[in-house]
């Protein structure tokens, strides 16, 4: 790669540790799927306290997500999510990626007698 005539390297910088070589491209299920969002769940208390029993489980990084807010496991994200004050949110995705944990997976694969 060649930089442009008008650019100059800066005095006394060094610039040895700059790579030289192209990225690998993307795999392919990354192109396909898109990005891959932050891990875990964040839980908005709608008692504007933490340890209420009303609130609202987001994705990290859900625009209605509270900022600063530790970061829950799932496990974590189940416990809060079975609390009957406790919905989740359907505008991040949450609901359709912990809805089916709470109900269990093997709901619908049920045989009929």
């Amino acid at each position: 790669m060649k930089a442009p005539d008008h650019v100059e390297p800066v005095t006394d910088v060094v610039y040895d540790a700059v790579p030289t070589t192209r990225l690998a491209p993307p795999p392919i299920e990354r192109e396909i799927l898109g990005p891959r969002r932050p891990t875990g769940w964040v839980l908005q208390s709608l008692d504007g306290w933490r340890g209420s029993d009303r609130g609202v489980l987001h994705v990290p990084d859900c625009d209605e997500a509270p900022p600063d807010s530790p970061v829950l496991t799932v496990s974590q994200a189940l416990d809060a999510a079975e609390k009957t004050g406790v919905r989740l949110c359907s505008l991040c995705g949450a609901v359709q990626e912990l809805e089916p944990m709470l109900k269990g997976i093997d709901r619908g694969f049920e045989q009929g007698s």
